[in-house]
């Protein structure tokens, strides 16, 4: 197979995550990233994360006027950064989100996952 220039970039642009409440979500998402949350600035049915990299995070609440449904994968999709796995892990046990996994420690990266209110799987990772 010849390989074209192809005129998609090889890069990720946005990560969608589906939410059943658009209010709820952006709060927990601003207080996970140390956000300040106004709840003006959250208007249906999508909320765009304030994200300081090139690779934004959207999230969807579906169609207007009505509540989305949310299938989350059983594996996480995409994942936070963090230079400190230990602090970010004692982080969101304090806001008392829901951790799906304990710290895993390998040689080069370390993480652990938590569940968001519909179940997503976020991962906080370093490396």
């Amino acid at each position: 197979m010849k390989i074209t220039k192809s005129p998609i970039h090889n890069r990720v642009n946005t990560i969608f995550i589906p939410v059943s409440d658009l209010q709820a979500a952006a709060k927990w998402y601003c207080h996970l990233l140390g956000q300040e949350y106004n709840p003006e600035e959250v208007k249906e049915p999508v909320y765009n994360m304030k994200i300081n990299h090139t690779t934004g995070v959207l999230l969807d609440a579906g169609p207007p006027g009505k509540k989305q449904t949310v299938k989350p994968s059983a594996h996480p999709l995409f994942n936070f950064h963090t230079e400190d796995i230990d602090s970010s892990f004692q982080f969101v046990k304090e806001l008392e989100y829901s951790v799906h996994s304990d710290i895993q420690r390998f040689e080069d990266i370390s993480f652990f996952t938590i569940k968001d209110a519909d179940e997503n799987i976020i991962m906080i990772c370093t490396g």
